[in-house]
């Protein structure tokens, strides 16, 4: 697609950044819509994190997604936060406004729009939810959960301070890792936030027989697409939801306030987010 002097511009900045599917997830929609715009990856050393995000304001740039090492480093340069941002204390979406920098947290926004699209039947409210990790994935699916309704969210996590630090915060309860699967008997939603059984990660052992027939599983992790934990879930004739969506539509609020247009997740945008994916 050609670019015009005024095309819409936005990007992904991190160190590094070259392992981002945000370009080709970002890409895709600006083709799919015929906007004028591009999204560029960003590498962009520590130290020049301020040179960096006043000369992307300077030449034009409608706001970048923030990846590691950055979420929380951006905060003291932004002007505004929404309240999802301040609550989860991290930043992955900038807006560059005339007011100033706005930072934005779309990954609570990202899990709950796809647990409500692979479960459109299943109410959160009022639920009990039983998460595993208390790392900042974690702080934004506890922080989602309980804005989203839920009735109670149970934090487990290796690091029992961790566990508690992060209940504390917003308001949540805490079990031992030990005694991770008796929670479950009593649990409507288990979400896994860990890098347990990632592909090159150790595997996640949770014994699943005590759930209710009638509980849903979750997991963030999308590499492999169909973890081990969402397998014995299926194997049980549970409902499960793969981490590749909550990706997807995280993106969502930023390309809707950079490029003026609403995009839809759908099995073609996941098609193509994970072409090479290796």
């Amino acid at each position: 697609m050609m670019l015009t002097g005024a095309a819409r511009l936005a990007g992904v900045i991190g160190w590094p950044i070259a392992h981002s599917r945000s370009p080709r997830l970002h890409g895709h929609w600006l083709e799919r819509y015929g906007i004028d715009g591009a999204y560029l990856p960003l590498p962009v050393e520590p130290a020049r994190l301020a040179e960096a995000l006043t000369g992307l304001q300077a030449v034009g740039f409608r706001g970048v997604n923030v990846t590691v090492p950055y979420k929380e480093a951006v905060l003291p340069f932004c002007q505004s936060l929404s309240e999802a941002a301040a609550a989860i204390g991290a930043v992955n979406t900038l807006s560059f406004t005339e007011q100033g920098l706005h930072g934005d947290n779309s990954d609570a926004f990202g899990f709950i729009e796809n647990l409500r699209a692979k479960q459109p039947n299943w109410a959160l409210t009022g639920k009990t939810c039983l998460v595993l990790g208390a790392g900042g994935s974690a702080r934004a699916v506890v922080w989602g959960l309980l804005n989203a309704g839920a009735g109670k969210v149970i934090i487990t996590n290796r690091t029992q301070a961790r566990a508690e630090s992060l209940a504390e915060a917003l308001d949540a309860s805490v079990c031992p890792w030990e005694a991770r699967c008796d929670q479950l008997s009593g649990c409507d939603l288990l979400v896994n936030s860990t890098s347990l059984g990632m592909a090159g990660q150790a595997p996640l052992e949770i014994d699943l027989r005590a759930l209710p027939d009638n509980a849903l599983v979750a997991d963030l992790v999308y590499a492999p697409l169909e973890t081990d934990l969402l397998q014995a879930a299926a194997s049980r004739g549970l409902g499960v939801v793969a981490g590749i969506g909550m990706l997807l539509h995280q993106a969502r609020p930023g390309f809707a306030a950079w490029f003026g247009h609403e995009p839809v997740v759908d099995a073609v945008l996941e098609a193509a987010v994970l072409a090479d994916a290796g």
